[in-house]
C-alpha cells in the first residue's frame, strides 16, 4: 500500500501565489476593486472572448448566464445528464425546464443527434458541457442552434485552455462559463466567470452578480460619487473578491505549464493502459486540444465499484464523474429514467476518473498504474 493518499485532483499553490494575495490584503480594495477587473480582462483575453464577468463559483456563473437569457417561464433548455448537477440546476433555478439528451459513446459529450430528437416549439437554448476537458462537436451544435434559433451556453468548467479547431474555448457560444474550484485548471479558492462577446449580455451579467443594482461598487466611491442607485432585477450577491482575483491572476500566469503537465500525465496513462482488456481509455477527437481536467476510463468485464473500493483501499483517490441527473432523489420528480439514456447509463456504470493534477509526481502516477494493473489482473 502507498503511504500517502493520492487525490484525484488538487490545487497547486506557490509562495508567489500567497505573496500576491497578501499584497492585495494590504491595499484599499479587497473586493469589487481593480484586481477583479484585471482578472476578468486577462481571462477573457486568454480565451479570446470580448468580456469576462467574475463571480463566486462556476455554479453562480451558470445561474446568471441562464438568467441573462431572460427566457419565458417553462422554456425548455436541452442539456446533458452526464455532468455535475449544477448544470441542470441552473436551468431549474431560472424557472425553465431541463430536457436531457444522451451522450456520445466515445467522447461522453452530448450527442447532437440526440439533441435534434429533443427539440420542440418550447426549446430556447442548448446548454452543453465540454466533459473532462474535451470540447463537444461545436460546429454541429452551432448548426442546430442556427436552424432552430436557439441560444448556446457552454459549460466549460472542466475545459479552460482547451481548443476546438485551433481556437480557444470561450468564443464559440453566446456565453461560456468557467470554474476556478481547487480541482480545476486554475483556482481562486471558489470562483467562476462568464465569457461573452455580447455587450448587452455583459451589462446584464454585471447587474445580476450584484443584487440587480445598476451601478458597480466603484461607481459609488469617491468624492464625486453619490449614494443613489436603482435595483433593476431580482438578483443575488455573486461578487468575487480582489484577493481571490489576485490568486487567479497568479495562477493564470502558469496555466500553460499546468496544461502541459496534464497532457504529459494523460499521455503516460494512455501509453500504459491502451489495449488493456478490462479498460477503455478516453478517445480524443483530431480537431480538439484536450485540457485534461479528468482522465476517465471505463472498466470492462470487472465490477466498477469493486475496482473503486480496492483503489481507495490502496490510498488512490479515484472518483466517479459524474452521477447522472436522473439518479438523484430530488430530480426523480421530473420522470427521467436511466433506460431513456442508454449511453449515459452504460458509461456511468463503468466510469472511473484517475488522479490528474499538475503537481502529481511520476512516482505517484507509476503507483497508480501499477495498482490498476494489479487489481484488474486478479479475479473478483
Amino acid at each position: 500500500m502507498i503511504q500517502k493518499y493520492i487525490p484525484y485532483g488538487k490545487q497547486q499553490i506557490t509562495s508567489e501565489d500567497i505573496a500576491k494575495v497578501a499584497q492585495v490584503l494590504e491595499e484599499d480594495w479587497i473586493t469589487s476593486g481593480p484586481k477583479v477587473t484585471e482578472f476578468e480582462e486577462a481571462v477573457a483575453r486568454y480565451c479570446q472572448a470580448t468580456y469576462g464577468v467574475a463571480v463566486t463559483s462556476g455554479t453562480a456563473a451558470l445561474d446568471i448566464a441562464i438568467q441573462t437569457l431572460a427566457l419565458p417561464p417553462g422554456s425548455e433548455i436541452i442539456t446533458t445528464p452526464f455532468t455535475f448537477i449544477a448544470t441542470v440546476n441552473s436551468i431549474l433555478f431560472n424557472n425553465c425546464v431541463p430536457i436531457l439528451a444522451d451522450i456520445e459513446p466515445d467522447t461522453y459529450n452530448i450527442d447532437p443527434a440526440s439533441i435534434r430528437k429533443k427539440i420542440t416549439k418550447n426549446t430556447k437554448a442548448i446548454l452543453y458541457v465540454n466533459y473532462a476537458g474535451q470540447p463537444c462537436n461545436i460546429e454541429e451544435l452551432q448548426k442546430i442552434a442556427r436552424e432552430h434559433h436557439l441560444f448556446l451556453v457552454e459549460d466549460s468548467a472542466q475545459a479552460l485552455g482547451a481548443e476546438y479547431n485551433h481556437t480557444k474555448i470561450g468564443s464559440f457560444a453566446d456565453m461560456t462559463i468557467l470554474s476556478f474550484h481547487p480541482v480545476k485548471h486554475i483556482t481562486t479558492g471558489e470562483g467562476g466567470m462568464v465569457l461573452t462577446h455580447n455587450k448587452a449580455f455583459n451589462t446584464r451579467l454585471r447587474l445580476l452578480r450584484n443584487h440587480g443594482i445598476n451601478k458597480e461598487v466603484h461607481e459609488r466611491f469617491g468624492p464625486k460619487s453619490g449614494w443613489a442607485y436603482d435595483v433593476l432585477d431580482l438578483a443575488r450577491n455573486y461578487r468575487l473578491t480582489d484577493f481571490q482575483s489576485a490568486l487567479g491572476l497568479s495562477q493564470l500566469s502558469r496555466l500553460d505549464s499546468f496544461l502541459k503537465r496534464r497532457e504529459e500525465i494523460a499521455e503516460k496513462y494512455t501509453a500504459a493502459l491502451q489495449g488493456h482488456p478490462k479498460i477503455q481509455i478516453p478517445r480524443v477527437r483530431d480537431n480538439v486540444k484536450h485540457s485534461w481536467h479528468l482522465y476517465p476510463i471505463l472498466i470492462k468485464n470487472y465490477d466498477r465499484d469493486v475496482f473503486f473500493q480496492k483503489m481507495r483501499e490502496n490510498n488512490i483517490g479515484v472518483n466517479v464523474h459524474h452521477i447522472p441527473a436522473y439518479e438523484f432523489t430530488y430530480h426523480k420528480r421530473f420522470g427521467w429514467k436511466a433506460e431513456d439514456y442508454p449511453v449515459t447509463n452504460q458509461v456511468f456504470k463503468s466510469t472511473v476518473s484517475l488522479p490528474m493534477y499538475p503537481s502529481m509526481s511520476d512516482q505517484q502516477q507509476e503507483e497508480v498504474i501499477k495498482t490498476i494493473k494489479s487489481i484488474l489482473h486478479d479475479p473478483q
